[in-house]
Order: structure tokens, then sequence, then C-alpha cells
């Protein structure tokens, strides 16, 4: 049977089950196969398929007259890259804008527009690096964070506006950035040249926290690994990897099958955390912020005792932490959040509308052996009254461990009422087991 003798839907059915650039190769066999494969629904499906396009628009998302010349354009903007690792680059940002555009508007103003392979060039060139395929490719769809100096420093009011996010703890505050590719310039230099890595390091700053000195991550532009400073990062140069090595692949090969480096990685991780919930933005008066303290089970615990509800969750912190020290090598922050269900407190067929905080226990376990058990009076010097449908009460507080993984798990004293009027007998609220465990991947 004569192909051209086909009805134009049966043959708009075969070129969408073919590949773009077969689809383009059709066009080639006469003119009516070249209408055929001209067709703009067909390259609708295509751009969308590809890169989750539902309008024709170039890649600074400028409007195009057909999605058929959408995908020309993407596809010579890209030229020098790997098809599928576009195609993959695009899916991750997509994902995080999609996410913030809901849940985190202010941060999703922040990303700047796409490097230009010029201002890539002029990186590699200051810098004296080749950076990892995928790294290009992700800075070429977003060049970082567009921050004030007191955005970035964590001095202007309002939200903390971090990609990545943070966490704080007593007077530790963190809270990081993608920087973008002058910065990452500036930031390197300054930080290597303090640190001694000397003038052909292959590290460059990629990523910071508020006051930068406090929380840095560096990417070794050779290996395609991410690393983070830990307590011993200005004295020795210490680091730990943020992402598992086995995963990294084809750095510097056009060719590969499939390039991944650690940034990349990184990212999609941190995209699956939110998406699933796993991580989300926290609010503290006035201020927001994305909370890296795990929300979820099982690394969130969850406990109803008497109406009190309570979760618990740790996050590493590896900037406090210290490898050469045996005996607390890794520190974890904690966050504790405490709250009275809508019927109040419920104690022996009696309901109370509130009750307060008068005692705490932990148990603090490293390899399944306690090393530690804590009794004391409130938490962080206070003794939080709970009330029916207030916010959690949240506090956050640090333990050190000579090992990975442990566990805390203990109980709260609550008395019904207040402690100045209590109005029956005191009860403990179990605080479920939460871990404290050194991630596969570290943020």
């Amino acid at each position: 049977m004569d192909l051209e003798s086909l009805g134009g839907l049966t043959v708009h059915i075969i070129l969408s089950k073919l590949a773009p650039q077969d689809a383009a190769s059709v066009a080639c066999v006469s003119k009516r196969f070249r209408n055929w494969a001209s067709d703009d629904l067909l390259w609708s499906r295509f751009c969308a398929d590809d890169l989750d396009l539902s309008s024709p628009l170039d890649p600074l998302d400028n409007p195009m007259p057909s999605f058929k010349a959408s995908y020309q354009t993407w596809r010579e903007a890209f030229n020098l890259y790997p098809w599928p690792l576009v195609t993959r680059v695009k899916r991750c940002w997509g994902r995080l804008r999609d996410w913030l555009a809901m849940n985190f508007p202010e941060v999703l103003s922040t990303l700047r527009k796409g490097a230009s392979e010029d201002e890539i060039q002029e990186l590699e060139k200051s810098l004296k690096v080749k950076l990892p395929l995928p790294t290009r490719v992700l800075y070429r769809f977003c060049d970082g964070q567009e921050l004030t100096r007191e955005e970035f420093s964590g001095s202007a009011p309002g939200s903390l506006l971090g990609l990545i996010g943070g966490y704080s703890f007593y007077d530790h505050l963190v809270n990081v950035s993608l920087l973008p590719l002058h910065q990452m310039i500036i930031e390197t230099k300054e930080i290597i040249r303090h640190l001694g890595f000397g003038n052909r390091s292959k590290y460059i700053v990629v990523a910071a926290s508020c006051g930068y000195n406090e929380k840095i991550f560096f990417l070794n532009c050779s290996n395609g690994q991410l690393y983070v400073g830990t307590r011993n990062l200005s004295t020795d140069g210490e680091m730990l990897p943020c992402v598992p090595n086995a995963l990294i692949t084809s750095v510097h090969d056009v060719k590969g099958s499939q390039q991944q480096d650690a940034v990349l990685l990184w990212l999609e991780e941190h995209g699956r955390r939110l998406q699933n919930g796993m991580i989300k933005v926290r609010k503290e008066g006035k201020v927001r912020s994305i909370s890296l303290f795990p929300e979820e089970p099982p690394i969130c615990s969850l406990a109803v005792t008497n109406g009190v509800k309570v979760r618990a969750s740790s996050v590493f912190v590896p900037e406090f932490s210290n490898l050469q020290d045996d005996s607390e090598k890794f520190l974890f922050a904690y966050s504790i959040r405490m709250s009275l269900s809508p019927e109040g407190c419920k104690m022996n067929g009696m309901t109370f509308s509130s009750c307060q905080l008068y005692w705490r226990r932990w148990i603090i376990r490293g390899n399944n052996r306690i090393v530690d058990d804590v009794n004391g009076e409130a938490v962080i010097g206070k003794f939080p009254l709970l009330r029916p449908g207030e916010e959690e009460f949240v506090y956050e507080s640090c333990t050190a461990q000579s090992s990975s993984p442990g566990s805390i798990e203990g109980a709260f004293t609550f008395v019904p009422g207040r402690l100045a009027d209590p109005k029956g007998s005191a009860f403990e609220a179990e605080v479920a087991r939460f871990p404290l465990l050194v991630p596969d991947y570290i943020f």
C-alpha cells in the first residue's frame, strides 16, 4: 500500500509514535509528507513530551509563531549538549518552579534567567575550571538566585529566600541559596584564597547560607561531586560529600549514556522532597522559609497522648560536625512540635481546656545503645501552655553523636490546666523515637 494513500489522521498517528528527529526526516520524503510532518499539533505533542511546554515559547520564554519553530529553537540553543540531559534539566527546574509558584512565590521571583554560553565560559576562564556538563545545563536554564545583600546576609526583614532552605537552633541560623555565576566567581576567589587551596583549585562555591562563612557548598569540577564544609573547613579543608558517589557518571562526556553530576542529583532530590511534603515552608512570626526539618514519617515521628500531639525530627548539621572528634563527630539539630487537639486534653473521662509542660526526659541512642539519659525542667527554659486550636509550640535544640545512626525518644510531663492551677494529675506525653542519621543527600 502506498503510504501517501493513507488518510491524514492515520499518518498523524504514525508520526506521533516517532521521535521528533525522525518526524523531521519524514518531511524530506515528499511535499505531502512535509505538510503532514509540519502539522503543529504534532509538534505541540513533541514540545509537551520533551519540554513540558503548553504554548510555543523559546528558552527565554518569548512567544514563538509555532510549536515546530519553538522546538527547533530549543534544539539550536542547546545543540552543544546531549538532548536527554537538556530535557531532564528542564523537568528538574520545572518541578521546582511549579512548587515555588504554589507554595513560596517570593523565592520564585529570585530565580534568574538562564546564563549564556559566554557567561559560563567567562566563569571557567576566571576560575580556571571546566564545569561538569549537567551543571552547565542547569545554569543555562537558571543562573542561580538574585538576592540583595541584606537578603543574602539574612538581615533583611521578611522571608528567608534561600532555594535550598535551612534550619535554626539557639542563635545558629542557616538558609542556603544557589549562587549566580557572577557571585560564584567572587565567593570562590575569596574563600579559596582564605582556605589556601591555590590558584588551580578544582573547587568552586555554588551554594551558601546567609552569612556564607557559616555553611558553604563546593562543586569539584573534576569529578562532579558536591561537598559541604565541616567545622574544620577553615583549618584543614575538611568536607563531606553531599551525594552518593556511585550515582555520579559521565560528568564531562558529551557522548556518555547518562550524564549526572552531584548538583543535578542534589536539586532533583530537593525537588522530590518538596513535592512529596517531606520538607515544607515554615512560618515563624512574619518570617517564612523552607525548613529542612522533615515533616513526614518515617523520619518525622508522631505520638498523641491524652490529646497532646508531638511531632519530632532531626537534621544533620555538617558545618558544626567534626570528623576528627571521636566522641562528638556528628552534630544534629532536632525540632519538636507540640499542640493540643481541638477537643482539648482528655484524661480519665474528663476534658481540660489546657495543659502545661513541666518536665522532659530524653533517651538518646547511638548504634542502638543508650549514650545519654536526660531529665530536666522545661524545654529551652520555657514551660509551654497548650490550648485547643492554637498553633504548634516549636522549639529546636541539638545533640552531638560519635556515630550514625542514632535516635532520640522520650516524654514530656504535662499538668492539666496550668502549673499555677493544676486541674488533675500530671501525665507523660510520649515523644516517639526519631532518627539521628547522616543522610545520603546532605543539604
